[in-house]
Order: C-alpha cells, then sequence, then structure tokens
C-alpha cells in the first residue's frame, strides 16, 4: 500500500458534516434524524416513527422524495416520518443493518425491533403500512400485548440466542470470558420464569455481539446457584466485560419485557467501553492501527520536548486522555506527534501555524479537516470536538485530497529532552595560528 493510501487512514472525523441533507429540508414535513436525535425522539419516544434511511447520491432514494413527503404530510399529526441520511451517519445506519437504499424501518411497540417495510413505494402503501402497525401497538396495549413466542418448560433456555449455562461450563464462558453477560437463574416450573422466557429470547436475538445472555437452571446446576446466592426465580445477574470472579455479580434491576431487558443492557454495554489511547504517531503500522477502523482520528501536535519538559507534556497528554474518555461512545482515534517530528502533516494540516500545542480533525472519505482555533485546555477541546460532532465548526478541504509521508520516529521515552553534548576539542593538536583563529 502506497504512502498516502495509509495516510488517508490518518484523517477521519466523524462530524464533519457538510450539506449532506440533500434530499429533505427542514420546510418538508419528513423530520431530520441524526445520531444526536435519534434515542430521543425514536427510541425513547411513544410515537409510531416512518424512518427511511438513504444515501444522496441514490436513484431510487430521489426517486421516492415526492411520494415519501407526501406520505409525511398524510400522516402528519398521527404518525411520525423522518429520514437519515447514511452518508453523514454511518454509525447509525449501520446499528441498524442497513445494506441498501433507500431502506424503510417503521419503529413501532418494540422501538430496539423496528419492522422492515417491504411494501411498495408509493405514499399511500407507506402510510397504511405505518397504520397497520399503529394497530398493533395499539391492540397490544388494550389486549395485555405478546412477544409472540410462546415459553417452554425449561425456562428461558429456547432460544438459539440465549446460552444454556450449567455448572461445568459457567466458570469458562462468563467469569473466564472479557464478555459483558447478563444470565437468569430460574427454575422450570417457575411461572414468572415461563413468562420471561420469550422476552428473554427475543432480548437474547437483538442484543447478539454486544451483550450475552445466558440461563441456568437453578434446580439442576446447584452449585452454582448456591455460589451465587440464589433465593428466588427468576433472580437475573449482571456480569461486565473484562476480568471477573465470583464478587463480580450485580444485581439485574431493571423491566421483565423485552425491550427494558435491551434497553438496560445497551446502557451498561455503553458504560463498559473502554477509553481509547493516546498514541503517539510514529510511524505508518501505527497510524493504521490506530485509526483504520474508526470514524474519526484526532491528531494533535505537542511542543518539542525541550520547549516542554516531561511534565509539561504529561499535562496535555492527561488533557487528552480526558477528552479521550469524554468521546468514547464516539469510538474515534486519538493520535499525538511532537512539534516538528512530521512537517508534511503540519503543513497538510495548518497544524503549527499558530503555534504548539495543536489539534486537527480530519474526515478521510471527504478528505476535510478542521482545526482548533481555540485554547489547547480541556474547556477548548470540548468545545471543539462537540461542535463537530453535532456538524458545526469550518472544514477545509485537505490538499492534494490525500495526505503526505509518515516519517519513522523513535517513541517518546518519558524522559525530559537533553541538549547534544558539545565535543571536547585537543588543542594540542592545533598549531599556535589555528589556536588564535580559536
Amino acid at each position: 500500500m502506497g504512502t498516502s493510501s495509509i495516510w488517508m487512514v490518518v484523517a477521519m472525523v466523524a462530524g464533519l458534516a457538510t450539506s449532506g441533507w440533500a434530499l429533505y429540508s427542514s420546510s418538508d414535513d419528513v423530520v431530520e434524524l441524526t445520531a444526536n436525535n435519534f434515542d430521543r425522539m425514536v427510541v425513547k419516544s411513544d410515537e409510531v416513527w416512518v424512518v427511511e434511511f438513504y444515501a444522496p447520491f441514490c436513484g431510487h432514494c430521489r426517486n421516492l422524495v415526492p411520494e415519501y413527503k407526501k406520505a409525511a404530510t398524510a400522516l402528519k399529526g398521527v404518525i411520525k416520518v423522518g429520514g437519515i441520511n447514511c452518508e453523514e451517519e454511518q454509525s447509525l445506519c449501520g446499528q441498524h443493518g442497513v445494506r441498501g437504499y433507500p431502506t424503510i424501518k417503521i419503529f413501532g411497540a418494540n422501538k430496539r425491533s423496528p419492522v422492515d417495510y417491504n411494501g411498495q413505494r408509493t405514499a399511500k402503501d407507506i402510510a397504511e403500512g405505518a397504520l397497520a402497525e399503529a394497530k398493533k401497538k395499539i391492540k397490544n396495549v388494550l389486549g395485555g400485548g405478546s412477544s409472540g413466542s410462546s415459553s417452554s418448560d425449561s425456562g428461558s433456555s429456547d432460544s438459539k440466542d440465549v446460552v444454556e449455562l450449567t455448572d461445568s461450563n459457567f466458570d469458562k464462558l462468563v467469569l473466564n470470558s472479557d464478555d459483558i453477560w447478563l444470565v437468569e437463574f430460574f427454575a422450570p416450573w417457575c411461572g414468572h420464569c415461563k413468562n420471561l422466557a420469550p422476552h428473554w429470547a427475543k432480548a437474547a436475538s437483538e442484543l447478539k455481539g454486544k451483550v450475552k445472555l445466558g440461563a441456568l437452571d437453578a434446580t439442576v446446576h446447584t452449585i452454582k446457584a448456591q455460589q451465587f446466592g440464589i433465593q428466588g426465580y427468576p433472580t437475573i445477574k449482571f456480569f461486565a466485560g473484562g476480568p471477573k470472579d465470583r464478587d463480580s455479580a450485580q444485581e439485574y434491576d431493571g423491566g421483565r419485557t423485552a425491550s427494558d431487558i435491551v434497553n438496560w443492557a445497551l446502557e451498561k454495554h455503553s458504560e463498559n467501553i473502554p477509553a481509547p489511547e493516546i498514541v503517539q504517531l510514529t510511524s505508518e503500522e501505527v497510524t493504521k492501527k490506530t485509526c483504520e477502523e474508526k470514524p474519526l482520528c484526532v491528531v494533535s501536535v505537542l511542543p518539542h520536548i525541550l520547549d516542554c519538559d516531561a511534565a509539561c507534556r504529561n499535562n496535555y497528554l492527561t488533557i487528552l486522555a480526558k477528552m479521550g474518555e469524554k468521546y468514547k461512545k464516539k469510538q474515534w482515534g486519538w493520535l499525538w506527534s511532537e512539534g516538528g517530528a512530521q512537517p508534511e502533516i503540519e503543513s497538510t494540516l495548518d497544524i503549527g501555524g499558530f503555534g504548539y500545542p495543536a489539534m486537527a480533525v480530519v474526515n478521510v472519505k471527504k478528505m476535510k479537516y478542521s482545526l482548533l482555533r481555540g485554547a489547547f485546555s480541556e474547556e477548548g477541546i470540548n468545545e471543539f470536538l462537540r461542535d463537530l460532532s453535532y456538524g458545526r465548526g469550518h472544514t477545509a478541504p485537505v490538499k492534494g485530497a490525500a495526505l503526505p509521508k509518515i516519517h519513522n520516529v523513535e517513541p517518546w521515552d518519558g524522559k525530559d529532552g537533553q541538549l547534544p553534548e558539545e565535543e571536547d576539542i585537543d588543542l594540542s593538536d592545533v598549531d599556535l595560528d589555528e589556536k588564535d583563529e580559536l
């Protein structure tokens, strides 16, 4: 892979929005949805939502616009209609398994498990599909609702996505893994366990790949039931990600519907996201590893160690670490370099023109970047990154639409800088005239 190709990896920033809202405007009845407002407006609301996932370059999406706007107007006041620009909101679209455009989903009774709309792309058919889901939601509320799955005599273990736990495999699968787990201890004769079973199974499917759900028959596998002090059924225990032991179990205090379980688990999942490492930019390989799979890369250039000693540099790194922790849910990559170590990068991104320390955030796919103009402080950086995450802030194209070479440099040893020692001159080998000149 060429140098410029590798360097494209450094240039990542999630919030550098351009004029991405290309298909709908604020004057339409289609609500603009983004990662910043989706949970609040859709997931946590009581309204039924029709949501189109689209891309501005998609011809089918552009053809759908007049019918979709017409459906939104017809459903106004009854059902909400929104649109998500997947060009700008790639992470949000990825979370909902969007693989083609346009994709329309209806968020009805279970917001964590929306229904895929596969009908005709006319305003009439879209509206009728939305109304049908609204009727189902009303029927569920009035009739007590049903998840559509029947419970079995064996409690929650009737789902392929629920892991069957035993005395013999519990430590290996749960305690000795780095995964996040929710474990139900049940009894086959327990009525509440039978009622929970379909919800537990559905939640396991929805949380697949994020949080593992297990079930242990406490009447058979009594060793583990006694170990965790199980006295009633069902009892649900939570085990956070990372190293665990017998004292790691926490009590689950959420509701017992699939959506309650999913929401509770996702909140715990987000809490378990580790803070990113603030990595020194020493080579192309480091850059690739740090930023290749990240939606954003924050690049900082700190003063030379002779201008800012170890304590001074560590202070800046501490600020970056705090910002990494604050924005860890964004899953950005974080790099830092010493002033002058990567001159081509500084020139390309205009870093250093205002002195050091400096910061730039770059979007590799669009080859655009934004500079920190304010103070290199917790407050200044937080304001800068917050604006970017909301799609605000000035951006500029990367010069040449590519980033330059990365020099291989030695990593900082954590010590203060040392001036090079002057070489001693032996005057015995110098003649008198040369001595006079010296």
